[in-house]
């Protein structure tokens, strides 16, 4: 391990190589882009097979960076009607009268002034929101763990001799390191949409990368050049060397799993009471101030080791948590790799949650094998981190697939030299033995990780988390009948939430906007005019068709919301925007020079002109520093609601109209923050709730089921997965009747049965009726007196309160009494007479 290292903030990374984007500007398009991907071979697009290729180059990931068209700005006066549109549903007349006149103002004042001071400051930047963006995370004070940094849970291994903790953290470390390397020596093939290259900046900003807090918000550094990763065991600390300067491995799998063998073992020497008094990775949980002023104290004496230690966690490529619980299920998995267990004994804090180090991306691994990742998210989007999740999956398989058939397929175009045939000398300077971080643990220091510990146990108390792994049906019955998946599982939380409450409230999901250069997220406002007339409708007695009409137009309007949001053409960053604009224009003295120059960024994160240098034509931005598609696939993790300025120091100048109406509260204040992220390599992901009073809801939409993770500060959790599982089986009920009284073809059934039916072929035999999704949903059985299978009798909440079965349950009693007679003689509690 080589001395101390400097991390730099972004800012002074890119302060070399920016450039005017006007150089590019005229080679920016879509198909540019596409054209600077094509211009490599399959073999290097889609590398598995083709690993041994000898002519694999160099340069696919970041070849459409200089072609991406910018994000555009969209018109202000088509983003005002939108965003009058997505407050209809949420206010009253009264309100929606007064959010009106309030955009009428600014439209009439500010808007179209700051529309062109936003035009302008556009030019000198990479994205005319990625720099608000970033302030928006960096200056959010409060602890990152349950209100920023999301969590995957991964699959189990499919080998079973790897689901032991210490195997399958080799592995998962092993694949990861194949990742990095794929990224630096630009290998890894971009992400596409249909053909269409896709943002790939930051992929070359998750390794290595660290969140620093300061007295002036947080700032990222980065090492670009970092080759080691660090250990988390039981609150300990332990580093090791895994990469050489040249981005190759230098320790097989079975070295890796030696060194953290070796770091379980000593991890364990040290009682458990006695380690959660010097667990200083809880300090990354703490209020960003705080945490800063604590790192200040850490490193002031001099002599301390604290400094070293410090720049070796900032600087590792990752952390990988070794954690000592087991978790038994689904809702316990979860909230361990989002913040980790809070387990009392003797006073101490054993559980698992100060074993983490929330500042960077974190591969956490349980004493069973199970595994997750928690990232740091603000650099990196949902879709980003799922791509280097499934990649790493992938490749735990096709490696064990290898140590079987030598000729199985790599997932990489090229792969490091064997570590275990290399000279010794070829390594370099490295240091490959586990090391143990001792840290100076000055009294100030013991007291504020008490008190730091302590906070987080009532965070982790004040938050509940449930989880809903729908086996019944997924995408592929969803779309056969005719449905977006994911308009169709936005609709489930509307209606569930309706069904609870009466009332609808802001909804939010992000849309990926990676088709541009340095594009984010977009937000998607699901509740619509159209998704009010069908919860209202299914709550109702309304026969099956007209609940199916209803909930087909929703459908269909928020699939159309999600393309424009995919086409940079949605509501909230073009206002928000606006919003941080003016306010530097409040802040600045000279608002045109602020304009032109973009304003200092007081963060350390600013937003880069162009990745690449100009006078280098094969650099590429991992060399300089440091998510929905219009099919409906998000990209995942909730953004944080943009927060309202402040103009209490300058009362001369009041705050526009448009942000000083209640309704932008109202549509900022998230109660069902959603994400749409994840495939088969996933079994959850999820988030913290992002209001007091809402819920946060992670969903993945496979083949065949929905994986839900839902969270809250105690709302009734359960009973809303419940409500959320029923809705889901009323409507394969409500489909089911509909295409049956329709006629309707099996859009599921195999081109061979149709074939059957149609030749009408002589069979012997009783038909076996199957039960695949295509087949009037999947999961239809026959019962043995041969009727269906029923879905009347299902669970969660209220279905037969809101007399959405009352056909079925009349129909079912013969003989039975008229409604009015029923409901008069059933109404209130019956007394017995003798009590009088």
């Amino acid at each position: 391990m080589s001395s101390v290292r400097n991390i730099p903030s972004i800012d002074q990374q890119l302060a070399k190589d920016q450039r005017k984007d006007s150089v590019t500007m005229s080679s920016r398009s879509e198909a540019n882009a596409k054209d600077a991907t094509q211009s490599f071979s399959k073999d290097k697009l889609a590398p598995l097979a083709s690993h041994t290729n000898p002519e694999s180059k160099t340069g696919v990931t970041f070849a459409a960076q200089d072609k991406l068209p910018k994000l555009p700005i969209p018109d202000l006066d088509t983003t005002c009607k939108k965003y009058i549109a997505a407050l209809d549903p949420l206010q009253t007349a009264r309100e929606h009268a007064d959010t009106e006149q309030a955009v009428h103002d600014f439209m009439r004042s500010e808007g179209p002034e700051l529309q062109e001071k936003l035009k302008r400051y556009a030019t000198g930047q990479s994205s005319y929101i990625e720099q608000f963006w970033y302030d928006s995370y960096l200056n959010f004070d409060n602890p990152v763990v349950l209100n920023l940094n999301p969590f995957f849970l991964l699959e189990d291994d499919p080998t079973p001799a790897r689901n032991n903790q210490v195997t399958r953290a080799a592995s998962l470390v092993v694949s990861a390191l194949s990742f990095v390397r794929a990224v630096r020596k630009e290998e890894l093939p971009p992400d596409t949409v249909r053909g269409q290259p896709l943002d790939m900046y930051q992929y070359s900003r998750m390794f290595g990368t660290a969140r620093i807090p300061t007295d002036n918000g947080c700032h990222i550094g980065q090492d670009s050049n970092a080759k080691h990763i660090v250990v988390l065991c039981r609150g300990q600390f332990y580093w090791f060397d895994v990469m050489d300067d040249n981005h190759d491995l230098v320790m097989t799998e079975k070295d890796v799993t030696l060194n953290l063998q070796v770091v379980v073992d000593d991890a364990m020497q040290t009682p458990v009471h006695e380690a959660a008094k010097g667990a200083l990775g809880v300090l990354s949980t703490e209020n960003r101030k705080i945490w800063s002023g604590l790192r200040e104290l850490m490193s002031k004496d001099e002599g301390s080791n604290n400094s070293d230690c410090l720049n070796i966690v900032d600087t590792a490529l990752f952390i990988v948590c070794l954690d000592w619980s087991e978790p038994l299920n689904s809702a316990d998995l979860c909230t361990n790799m989002l913040c980790g267990t809070s387990e009392i004994e003797r006073g101490v804090q054993i559980g698992t949650c100060t074993n983490r180090w929330y500042d960077k991306l974190q591969i956490i691994v349980c004493k069973n094998g199970s595994a997750g990742i928690n990232f740091e998210h603000t650099g990196v989007d949902g879709h980003t981190v799922l791509r280097f999740a499934s990649d790493v999956y992938t490749d735990t398989i096709l490696r064990f697939a290898r140590s079987i058939n030598g000729q199985a397929p790599s997932l990489w175009a090229s792969t490091s030299p064997d570590p275990s045939k290399r000279d010794p000398e070829s390594f370099g300077d490295v240091s490959t033995t586990p090391h143990k971080l001792e840290w100076d643990m000055v009294p100030e220091l013991s007291t504020a990780l008490r008190f730091a510990e302590t906070r987080l146990a009532d965070l982790i108390q004040q938050n509940e988390f449930q989880t809903l792994e729908f086996m019944q049906y997924g995408k592929n019955f969803i779309t056969s009948m005719g449905f977006s998946p994911d308009a169709f599982v936005q609709m489930a939380f509307q209606a569930a939430y309706y069904g609870m409450y009466g009332r609808l409230e802001s909804c939010y999901e992000p849309a990926m906007t990676k088709a541009y250069f340095h594009g984010r997220t977009e937000a998607i406002r699901p509740v619509t005019p159209e998704s009010v007339e069908f919860v209202r409708t299914f709550w109702a007695e309304n026969p099956p068709a007209r609940k199916i009409e209803t909930l087909r137009k929703a459908c269909e309007r928020h699939t159309a919301i999600t393309r424009d949001c995919a086409k940079a053409q949605g509501v909230d960053r073009h206002l928000y925007a606006l919003m941080c604009l003016w306010q530097r224009q409040v802040d600045s003295e000279d608002s045109d020079t602020t304009s032109r120059n973009g304003g200092a960024s007081t963060n350390g994160y600013s937003s880069p002109v162009s990745d690449r240098d100009p006078t280098n034509p094969s650099s590429s931005p991992k060399r300089h520093s440091m998510l929905s598609s219009a099919d409906g696939e998000e990209d995942g993790s909730s953004s944080p609601s943009p927060p309202r300025p402040s103009s209490s120091h300058h009362p001369a100048q009041p705050l526009p109209a448009i942000f000083a109406d209640p309704g932008w509260d109202k549509l900022n204040n998230t109660i069902l923050s959603t994400s749409n992220c994840g495939n088969p390599s996933l079994r959850q992901f999820g988030f913290g709730p992002t209001s007091a009073e809402g819920f946060g809801i992670g969903y993945i939409i496979k083949d065949g089921s929905v994986s839900i993770c839902a969270s809250s500060k105690h709302r009734q959790t359960r009973r809303f997965v419940d409500a959320i599982e029923g809705y889901f089986l009323e409507m394969r009920r409500l489909l089911r009747a509909a295409r049956k009284s329709g006629g309707q073809e099996d859009k599921g059934a195999s081109r061979a049965r149709e074939a059957e039916e149609k030749r009408g072929v002589e069979r012997r035999g009783r038909a076996i009726a199957g039960g695949g999704e295509g087949q009037l949903g999947g999961g239809e059985k026959k019962e043995e007196g041969g009727a269906e299978e029923s879905d009347d009798d299902m669970g969660g909440y209220g279905f037969f309160d809101a007399g959405m079965l009352l056909q079925a349950i009349r129909a079912s009693e013969e003989g039975a009494p008229s409604e009015k007679v029923v409901r008069r003689r059933e109404v209130g509690k019956k007394l017995r007479l003798m009590e009088y």
